[in-house]
């Protein structure tokens, strides 16, 4: 995978002791090249409704594990988040062997305002809908029905061990996958949740997922969810995350695992970055522990 950035490789010349010549092999001017990402790879892909994204993909090194598959990270706004992702996972001897996928959109930017406005989003009335918004379901679809058969055609994957990373409306949309589509994913990171959005519009399907996990309905073992907030995010979501956790504490005697982390010295925008060895800790160090 390249990325959409240049780096200058300055390679001068190497003088030879006492003579002023230069080695034969190294060129003598300044070269300008993309940078490459090591062992990535990049395709793009459209939904239904034909918006496309790029598929950034972190190819998994080593022996396909006993469980006869890989684990799968998926990484949502991945322009942001992957390429550090990415390379905290190869510094990481124990973490290699996972794939991670960045969901991205084309473009340099890291955060594309209006497609994460609607994809991440619920639908709302038309007095409100400036951005457009209302594309979670559309983008669950695409990753259920295109982007994860996708995966599992190029790489042996672990059916069981598939987790998705987000933050803020990321976050918020990883939460709502959990409740809508719990069979999705085993595991959710969900850093600094917009969990005011829409008016909480997430509790009623909290509710919802509560009592289908109870009435067994919904099978929430080997499922887990953790909750990271900044302390210089705004007060309420911190509160909103950490009255969330509180409330699926109960959840636990089904099966679920949740947990609740407040990283200090960090806000709303910083918090993504000092979380990459953690985040990959909670999925894959003890299977989403």
């Amino acid at each position: 995978m390249k990325l959409f950035v240049s780096s200058l490789v300055f390679a001068g010349l190497v003088l030879m002791a006492g003579s002023g010549a230069a080695y034969a092999d190294e060129p003598d001017v300044a070269a300008e090249r993309q940078v490459t990402l090591d062992q990535t790879l990049e395709w793009t892909m459209q939904n239904q409704q034909g918006a496309v994204y790029r598929i950034l993909i972190s190819k998994p090194e080593g022996e396909v594990p006993y469980s006869g598959g890989y684990p799968v990270i998926y990484v949502l706004d991945g322009n942001a988040y992957f390429a550090s992702l990415h390379e905290a996972k190869r510094a990481q001897e124990q973490f290699r062997q996972a794939i991670i996928v960045g969901i991205a959109y084309p473009g340099e930017a890291p955060h594309n305002f209006l497609r994460r406005s609607y994809d991440l989003s619920p639908p709302v009335a038309e007095e409100h809908n400036t951005p457009p918004q209302g594309g979670q379901d559309e983008l669950l679809d695409f990753i259920e029905q295109s982007l994860m058969p996708a995966i599992a055609e190029r790489f042996p994957v672990d059916a069981n061990h598939q987790s998705l990373y987000g933050h803020s409306f990321g976050g918020m949309f990883a939460i709502y996958a959990l409740f809508t589509r719990p069979e999705l994913f085993n595991h959710i990171v969900a850093a600094s949740p917009s969990l005011w959005w829409n008016n909480s519009y997430l509790l009623k399907h909290e509710r919802d997922f509560s009592q289908q996990v109870e009435a067994g309905e919904v099978n929430a073992i080997h499922h887990s969810l953790s909750l990271v907030v900044a302390d210089n995010d705004s007060l309420q979501n911190q509160q909103d995350a950490s009255q969330l956790y509180q409330r699926l504490e109960d959840l636990s005697a089904y099966g679920l695992r949740s947990s609740f982390h407040k990283v200090e010295g960090e806000d709303h925008m910083s918090v993504p970055f000092v979380l990459e060895s953690r985040v990959l800790k909670q999925l894959l160090g003890t299977r989403g522990g």
